[in-house]
């Protein structure tokens, strides 16, 4: 269980899980509750169907799950008993996506990152408005609004909190104290992990300032959350962490930065909320290119998720 929320970046120890468990906590205690309960039903629902033990034991299970129950109990109001219901089934669904999409990126050895995530958080966006017993008054995702306009001007405060606000929107949280306490949980995985998170952090700053993002979307981590996860997939994780790859992974990052409001346009009817679709488009793009490029070191075949241990230390 622990895992599964270790893994949502790509960090296969029990220690860096808690550590993530209690940010969630420190941000609201239902978040947390939301997060583990959906990484145990996401990781008991792929053991009940008899999904590989290495899968399960690693928690590649389990992240999936956890960022849709947590996402649903940001967005949807997580008081409602209809919310935590819609959580629990999308929970055990996202099993079953998992596996279809396991299956059809296997083809090619790549990897299913958060795609069965992103695929059932957009669908539920979009289906949302018409169901009143989950959206009831009103509320919800499409009342968060997502301006393009707004001063740029970045201060020295909105640069320190977009640069832990980065990390803790991978888990839709707004407090950069808990971004920190994320960091710290990365860094207890392994100091090339926690570096390597810090560059995406930082790319996605300045990568949202030089294309002149507005300042208040730069400073609440939505613009460079994806940029965090790009650049642990690209270095480290999915390629062999190098100068070489190093740079390729900031450069995805900055991509990232820059496909986000992209996105959100595409999915404004439902609130305009890009989730983690630019890092699965960058990375699996980037990923996919690698293979051309000599000084990368490509995924290895047959890969289908993050390979338990390649930046961290052993399970603890």
């Amino acid at each position: 269980m622990l895992r599964g929320l270790a893994q949502v970046m790509f960090l296969d120890s029990t220690w860096t899980g808690a550590v993530f468990a209690l940010a969630l906590l420190t941000a609201d205690w239902r978040y947390g509750a939301y997060g583990l309960g959906g990484a145990v039903l996401g990781t008991g629902t792929a053991w009940l169907l008899g999904v590989s033990r290495d899968r399960v034991e690693g928690g590649l299970e389990g992240f999936n799950s956890c960022l849709a129950a947590i996402g649903l109990a940001v967005f949807l109001e997580a008081g409602r008993p209809a919310t935590a219901l819609l959580a629990a089934a999308v929970c055990v669904v996202v099993t079953v996506v998992t596996a279809a999409v396991v299956r059809l990126l296997g083809t090619w050895s790549l990897p299913p990152l958060t795609m069965p995530y992103c695929l059932l958080a957009s669908a539920v966006t979009v289906a949302a408005p018409a169901l009143r017993r989950l959206w009831p008054h009103g509320g919800g995702i499409a009342a968060l609004p997502r301006a393009a306009g707004g001063p740029t001007t970045l201060r020295l405060g909105d640069v320190c909190g977009a640069f832990f606000r980065n990390v803790s929107q991978v888990f839709f949280l707004d407090e950069w104290y808990a971004g920190a306490l994320l960091l710290a949980g990365v860094f207890l995985a392994g100091r090339a992990a926690g570096l390597v998170a810090c560059a995406g952090s930082a790319t996605g700053v300045l990568t949202a300032w030089a294309l002149g993002a507005p300042a208040a979307r730069i400073a609440d981590g939505t613009m460079g959350c994806n940029a965090v996860l790009v650049a642990m997939a690209l270095c480290g994780v999915f390629l062999a962490a190098t100068p070489a790859t190093l740079l390729y992974a900031l450069l995805g990052a900055a991509t990232a930065t820059l496909l986000t409001p992209a996105v959100a346009a595409l999915l404004a009817p439902s609130g305009g909320h890009a989730f983690t679709w630019p890092f699965v488009l960058t990375t699996l793009g980037f990923l996919t290119a690698a293979r051309s490029f000599p000084r990368m070191t490509g995924p290895k075949p047959g890969v289908i998720g993050p390979k338990p241990g390649v930046i961290g230390p052993p399970p603890a």
